[in-house]
């Protein structure tokens, strides 16, 4: 018992490493690494609360422990990755000043204030034991990380510009902390009436990726396809959440 209570506690240790070395690769403006890490991290985040489930070993310190972890690995690392994308996507003429290069990249660390404040919503909210209420961080980062590694191109092109960006970061930031019920990938039971809409959403997303990879291997451009399979696949989730949402007020 006095080594097996240890084991959630270090899983989640593992999720927070992955995190500092996404955060430190996305300064580098290694995007794929950092993605890679966020990844490492979620699959460590999930883990860490089902192991300390099955063991029995639950406890104040491992549900603190575990914000604090997600915090880095989905709040600060993307916000890094967003504000290098800051320092190389292009300036409209009236922003093409130092004031506004200089004060935009910080802009980005907005998702990591956002997070937190979902983080710590999530800790003391008893509605959300069985779903969500605004976007779960992992999938914000998750979004954030696959978007900016398959489309660095097109975020860098004269397409698209500090503003527009800047308007995804609000946007996402309201997303984190807006009163809008988001569904979570929990099974009770396995029966499709009572958990249709997670099947479906499953369905697509198998769809959307498999679509992803096959393109991929056409063209040669496997990890590119597959990261914007992924990002596809979070814009469904908010898509059919907040149609949910919508349809269920009417």
């Amino acid at each position: 018992m006095s080594f097996t209570k240890h084991i959630p506690n270090t899983i989640t240790c593992c999720n927070l490493i992955c995190g500092c070395i996404a955060t430190g690769a996305a300064f580098h403006h290694l995007f794929t690494t950092a993605f890679i890490f966020i990844l490492l991290g979620a699959f460590f985040d999930f883990f860490d609360g089902l192991s300390a489930r099955a063991l029995g070993v639950s406890g104040p310190m491992g549900v603190e422990l575990d914000s604090l972890a997600d915090m880095v690995t989905f709040g600060v690392a993307p916000s890094a990755m967003v504000f290098t994308l800051f320092t190389v996507v292009r300036y409209p003429a009236f922003m093409y000043t130092p004031f506004w290069f200089n004060l935009m990249p910080y802009t980005a660390f907005l998702i990591a204030a956002f997070s937190a404040l979902r983080l710590a919503k999530f800790n003391i909210d008893e509605r959300q034991h069985t779903g969500f209420i605004g976007m779960p961080t992992p999938a914000n980062a998750i979004f954030w990380g696959a978007l900016i590694s398959s489309s660095e191109s097109y975020l860098t092109s004269p397409r698209f510009n500090a503003p527009f960006l800047l308007a995804f970061v609000v946007m996402f930031c309201w997303l984190l902390v807006c009163e809008i019920p988001m569904f979570a990938l929990k099974f009770k039971s396995m029966a499709w009436k009572d958990n249709k809409q997670k099947y479906i959403f499953l369905i697509i997303c198998v769809l959307i990726l498999v679509y992803a990879i096959t393109a991929g291997f056409i063209h040669s451009e496997i990890w590119m396809n597959l990261c914007r399979g992924i990002a596809s696949c979070i814009v469904v989730y908010l898509v059919m959440s907040i149609g949910s949402f919508i349809t269920g007020k009417r």
